[in-house]
C-alpha cells in the first residue's frame, strides 16, 4: 500500500478519534470502550505500516529528526491504548491522537538526510528501543500532569467545568500520573546504562549534551518522587516538577537531535 494512502488512512482514523472524544467530552455522544480500541487500533496499524515503509530501511532504522518523531508518535498512542484498557486516562487521547497525526503531517512534508542505524547494532538499538519508549511515556506523563494542573486550578476556584466534570477524581489523577512517572523513570535509568554500556565516546559521536540532559530529568523525576513519599507532594506541585522534569527531556533529545541535523548537519 502506498505512503500517502497509509499516512491519510491514519490521519482520518485519528481525526475521527480525536472528534469522538471531543464529543464524548462536551456530552454530544456516548462511547464505548470497544468503539474507542478499534478506532485507535485501526489508526495505529495504518501508522504502523506508514512507519515500516518510511523508518525501516534497507539494512537500518532511519531515526532521523521527523522520523524518529513518527515512531515515537505510535508508542504514545499504544502505550495509551493499552493503558486505556484498565485505567481511566481516556482524556488523554485528545493530546496524543493530535500528536501523532502531527508527526506524520511533518514527516511527510520535510525532507532530511536519513540518519541510519543499523540493524546489527543491537546494543544501539536496545538503547535507543528503552529511550524512545521511556520519551513517549514522559509524554503521556505531561499530558496527564497538565490535565492534572487545569483541574486542580479549577476546583481551587469551584469552577465546575467541562474538565472537571469529565475527568477522573483528584485522587486517581494523582495516582495515574505518579504510576506513570515511576514507569518512566525505570525506564529512563536503563536506558542510561545501556548507553553508557553501549555507547564508545559521547564526545566522538555528539551525545554528552543530550546524556547531560537526560540525566537532568532523571534528577528531577528522582525529587519528584522523593518529595511524594517525603512531604506529601501532589497536585500543583506534582504537575510542575513532572513538566520540568519532560522539558528537559524534550531537550535532550529533540533539542539536540535538531541542533545537531539542521543546524550542523550531522548524523546520530
Amino acid at each position: 500500500m502506498g505512503t500517502l494512502i497509509l499516512a491519510v488512512t491514519a490521519l482520518f482514523l485519528y481525526s475521527v478519534g480525536t472528534a469522538l472524544q471531543a464529543l464524548h467530552f462536551r456530552g454530544k455522544v456516548e462511547t464505548s470502550l470497544a468503539i474507542t480500541t478499534l478506532i485507535g487500533v485501526l489508526a495505529l496499524t495504518g501508522h504502523g505500516l506508514l512507519i515500516a515503509q518510511t523508518v525501516h530501511l534497507d539494512g537500518g532504522f532511519d531515526l532521523s529528526f521527523f522520523k524518529s518523531s513518527v515512531l515515537i508518535s505510535w508508542l504514545i498512542v499504544f502505550l495509551l491504548l493499552g493503558l486505556n484498557l484498565t485505567k481511566p486516562v481516556g482524556g488523554l487521547f485528545l493530546g496524543a491522537y493530535p500528536i501523532a497525526a502531527a508527526t506524520i503531517v511533518m514527516a511527510l512534508i520535510t525532507h532530511s538526510e536519513s540518519r541510519l542505524v543499523s540493524e546489527q547494532s543491537y546494543g544501539m538499538l536496545s538503547h535507543i528501543a528503552l529511550s524512545v519508549t521511556a520519551y513517549s511515556l514522559f509524554t503521556l506523563a505531561a499530558i496527564q500532569a497538565v490535565l492534572l494542573y487545569l483541574q486542580n486550578r479549577q476546583l481551587k476556584n469551584n469552577y465546575n467545568s467541562l474538565l472537571v466534570r469529565n475527568l477522573p477524581p483528584l485522587q486517581t489523577m494523582e495516582s495515574l500520573l505518579f504510576e506513570m512517572v515511576w514507569a518512566g523513570v525505570v525506564l529512563l535509568v536503563l536506558a542510561i546504562v545501556t548507553g553508557a554500556v553501549f555507547i564508545e565516546d559521547l564526545f566522538a559521536q555528539d551525545l554528552a549534551h543530550k546524556t547531560l540532559f537526560s540525566l537532568l530529568s532523571l534528577l528531577v523525576f528522582a525529587g519528584l518522587l522523593i518529595g511524594r513519599y517525603t512531604k506529601g507532594w501532589r497536585g500543583l506541585t506534582a504537575s510542575r516538577w513532572t513538566l520540568a522534569g519532560c522539558a528537559l527531556l524534550m531537550i535532550a533529545f529533540y533539542g539536540s537531535k535538531f541542533v545537531l541535523e539542521f543546524l550542523f548537519h550531522k548524523g546520530l
